[in-house]
């Protein structure tokens, strides 16, 4: 085991002063840094403990939308009334990840940083990984691809996001507050999380130091129509192949605004606003939904093993919005 130094932080600017030490790794619920730490993939040096800070608040923002602290618990947030009631395509997305165990342990701020399941990262007795050694290769290009990324990959990596809450606040466009040696800053969640291009070993925008203090939620939650499905190999604790997190906002017969993002089939929760705005003005009609679906999956690139995920993600986009749109 490699030695590490524990330091617990006694604020936020405490924890970033902390953070700036080389090999430093904040550590929140550690349901996957210790995975990775265990497995060495990653070696912190110095492991910051952030999980005792005054960060777990779930809050309304003064715009009417909500605020939720990043070392709130996952389960915490999915069972919340505020959340149920307002975002209820968050709180399915939360339902849908992990196990009970793990959800009542992990953090909002860990979910977002959460590293890919590719089994070329997670196991070091396989070289070629770009993401865990830059410049040694990918081995899921030739090697088992199934569950990898159609959309947004490239030649360095093929590895896909595991998130459901991402995918969900991706769909609500959410935001995402962090604090750094440079002060706050607020990225907005199609920005946070990064295509793997030719440096896949950086998975978000994060500088050097910065510490995630909360999500912040427009005040539009489409809670009356809102939908999460999650397509799996089995149906309890594990990762998706395909999931969309799909809402709509319908009046008179019309939608007037969409939400729709995809999860299992790239490096981040895929979004194109261009598949939202071909439903709005039009009936919420399957062939509307399947118009939206094909605009979401231009440009899909299946690697060896896994085109199956192409029409899977069609019929499942189609699915989701017909749950959506079928809820009053």
């Amino acid at each position: 085991m490699t030695p590490f130094a524990y330091r617990r932080a006694r604020n936020v600017d405490d924890a970033v002063r902390l953070a700036t030490a080389p090999g430093a790794h904040f550590l929140g619920g550690g349901t996957n840094l210790i995975d990775l730490a265990k497995g060495g993939v990653v070696q912190p040096t110095l492991l910051v403990d952030v999980s005792r800070l005054p960060l777990a608040e779930v809050t309304t923002t003064a715009d009417g939308g909500a605020r939720i602290g990043a070392m709130a618990r996952n389960s915490d947030v999915a069972n919340h009334p505020l959340i149920r009631t307002r975002y209820p395509l968050l709180s399915q997305a939360l339902l849908a990840g992990a196990s009970p165990q793990l959800r009542n342990m992990a953090t909002i701020g860990g979910n977002l940083l959460q590293r890919t399941r590719c089994p070329y990262f997670y196991d070091t007795g396989f070289e070629r990984c770009n993401k865990r050694a830059p410049g040694s290769g990918c081995g899921a290009l030739e090697g088992i691809n199934r569950n990898h990324a159609i959309l947004g990959a490239s030649a360095a990596c093929i590895a896909t996001h595991p998130s459901d809450m991402c995918v969900a606040l991706a769909a609500l466009r959410a935001s995402v507050r962090v604090h750094g040696p440079r002060g706050e800053r607020t990225i907005a969640i199609a920005d946070f999380h990064r295509l793997p291009g030719d440096a896949p070993q950086r998975d978000t925008t994060l500088a050097d130091g910065e510490l995630i203090v909360a999500v912040d939620l427009p005040p539009d939650g489409f809670a009356d129509r809102a939908h999460y499905l999650k397509l799996r190999d089995r149906a309890s604790y594990a990762f998706a192949l395909v999931s969309v997190a799909a809402a709509l906002d319908v009046r008179d017969g019309v939608v007037q605004d969409a939400a729709l993002a995809l999860g299992g089939v790239a490096h981040k929760p895929w979004r194109r606003p261009e598949a939202e705005a071909r439903l709005v003005g039009r009936a919420p009609t399957d062939a509307a939904f399947a118009d939206a679906a094909e605009v979401l999956l231009q440009g899909a690139r299946p690697a060896t093993q896994n085109g199956f995920k192409v029409p899977l993600a069609r019929r499942a986009i189609v699915r989701a919005l017909q749950a959506a749109g079928a809820q009053v």
